[in-house]
């Protein structure tokens, strides 16, 4: 059985409805070759829409020294940076952008303390965009662990408009847990102290909660 995440339940019943509708409506007024081409069209979306808001089945990748991916997606940055949002010090960057394929749970990516939140509203550039990290509607969260602190920023991109951050200062961050979501394919950025080694490649695919991405020394 196929479990259904909370944020997209409400659409998955309107998708189901107004499909059900067009392919009654289709089948009354159109003949049988185009209710038939109708109705494979209307079922490929259906599939599409329970692939996007499935609640995955996986075990998570559990290590205090480990980062793992706070996301599925592929590995679109990892370079060296001046963040200056909250670490306010050297770090290194690592972003994953997810597509619309991709699961959109977002995972707590190390054990610690949440000690940072905050909303930025902003522009909404193609998430693939150099600028969208810092130009883009995005929620940052700081998360402080025994071997440093990181910041983990979820990004808003052209399609995808809404962010759920479930994470609050001065919660426990649970390696694993679901910490947020986006709905419609964005990207999330990591940044991790200049020290980490990091444990992917430009281009790798990883799975959120399972895949490490960095390990602090």
């Amino acid at each position: 059985m196929i479990r259904i995440h909370r944020e997209g339940r409400w659409i998955v019943a309107l998708t189901i409805l107004l499909l059900l509708v067009l392919v009654i409506l289709s089948g009354c007024f159109l003949p049988y070759q185009a209710n038939y081409a109708i109705s494979l069209i209307a079922l490929a979306l259906l599939v599409l829409v329970l692939r996007f808001f499935r609640i995955p089945r996986r075990r998570p990748f559990l290590d205090e020294r480990i980062v793992t991916a706070p996301s599925d997606g592929k590995v679109v940055v990892i370079e060296k940076v001046h963040q200056e949002e909250f670490l306010e010090s050297p770090a290194i960057q690592v972003s994953i952008f997810m597509s619309i394929h991709d699961v959109h749970i977002n995972y707590f990516p190390v054990e610690g303390s949440v000690v940072y939140t905050r909303y930025h509203p902003g522009r909404y550039l193609v998430a693939r965009h150099p600028k969208s990290s810092s130009l883009n509607e995005r929620a940052s969260t700081g998360i402080e662990t025994l071997w440093g602190t990181i910041l983990v920023r979820q990004v808003a991109g052209f399609v995808a408009r809404r962010i759920r951050c479930y994470a609050r200062t001065g919660e426990a961050s649970r390696q694993g847990r679901e910490m947020g979501f986006i709905k419609f394919g964005s990207r999330l950025d990591l940044f991790l102290p200049p020290d980490v080694s990091i444990q992917v490649k430009p281009g790798q695919r990883v799975i959120g909660g399972v895949t490490p991405v960095a390990r602090f020394k």
